[in-house]
């Protein structure tokens, strides 16, 4: 039995969730990629996946071995690469998770990213929480947030500003705030996670924040966006939501002396070890894109 080969069917029958994806993704029959799965479990000695008509899952053990057999083959990816630069070919699948509000953004990369590496197949996974990148399978989390925990192992990638701004229609009806404690009057369209009731911003290099409230709360920012369009109240957002909507008179910036608190973005991993062509390529890519994208700074 080529080992390397039944684990590396594995790997994909599992990241494409049958048998028959893996089949066309490796250009091999489904009976065979049945026949190397067989294999591998006799070679184990447990049973890695249960089958039903309907879906795979991994047993327990399928859990523990999928882990090991990413690394042997990232490893040996690696050997190849180094031995020969013309195996350094990004290929094969990279599963991406990301909020979903950022999703509009990384689908516009990925699809660039793409054209230039088309052996590459993106799974894109739009979760609002902390995924667990083993556990889950995610090869790329992209997280924006001002601290990151010195644990993970993370690149970063650019600085996402962000913008505090309403609607003309609000506007008109309240007035505009001209210094941060006027918010505290103003029905503020707050985030779960993303700063709740504390406003933070700088000020000619000062730190300021506000305690803010208002009648609409969210764990999604395209849902305090359209809020806002709306004319529900003042939000404070990414600027890669808000620019165009500001560009063309739909929203207005508010309070202009003072500076929302940026977001670091990063690109946070499994393993500093091993980094397979794709994910090297995929960070290398997103640092070059946002570094020329205008609602970040590299």
């Amino acid at each position: 039995m080529d080992r390397l080969m039944a684990m590396r069917v594995f790997v994909t029958v599992v990241g494409c969730g049958s048998q028959s994806a893996a089949a066309v993704q490796l250009n091999m029959s489904r009976p065979r990629v049945s026949r190397y799965l067989a294999e591998l479990e006799e070679w184990v000695g447990a049973r890695l996946l249960h089958r039903t008509t309907r879906r795979l899952s991994l047993t327990s053990v399928g859990d523990d071995i999928l882990e090991r057999c990413r690394q042997m083959l990232n490893s040996m990816e690696d050997l190849r690469s180094f031995a020969n630069p013309l195996h350094a070919t990004p290929k094969g699948l990279l599963r991406i998770s990301t909020g979903t509000s950022f999703g509009p953004q990384l689908a516009r990369l990925v699809t660039e990213y793409g054209r230039r590496y088309p052996d590459v197949m993106v799974d894109l996974v739009m979760l609002d929480r902390t995924v667990d990148l083993v556990a889950e399978r995610i090869d790329l989390a992209i997280r924006m947030t001002t601290h990151l925990a010195p644990s993970l192992i993370a690149r970063q990638l650019a600085v996402c500003r962000s913008s505090v701004c309403a609607s003309p229609l609000y506007l008109n009806e309240r007035g505009a705030p001209q210094q941060i404690v006027d918010l505290e009057r103003h029905n503020c369209l707050t985030h779960f996670y993303m700063g709740k009731s504390l406003w933070q911003f700088e000020r000619a290099g000062q730190p300021a924040s506000v305690l803010v409230h208002g009648n609409i709360s969210a764990n999604e920012a395209r849902v305090l966006l359209h809020a806002t369009l709306e004319g529900a109240g003042i939000a404070y957002l990414p600027a890669y939501m808000t620019a165009p909507y500001i560009a063309s008179g739909r929203l207005v910036g508010v309070l202009p002396e003072y500076e929302p608190l940026a977001l670091n973005i990063y690109g946070v991993y499994a393993s500093r070890r091993y980094i397979p062509a794709t994910l090297r390529t995929m960070l290398d890519f997103m640092a070059q894109r946002f570094q020329e994208a205008s609602w970040a700074d590299a």
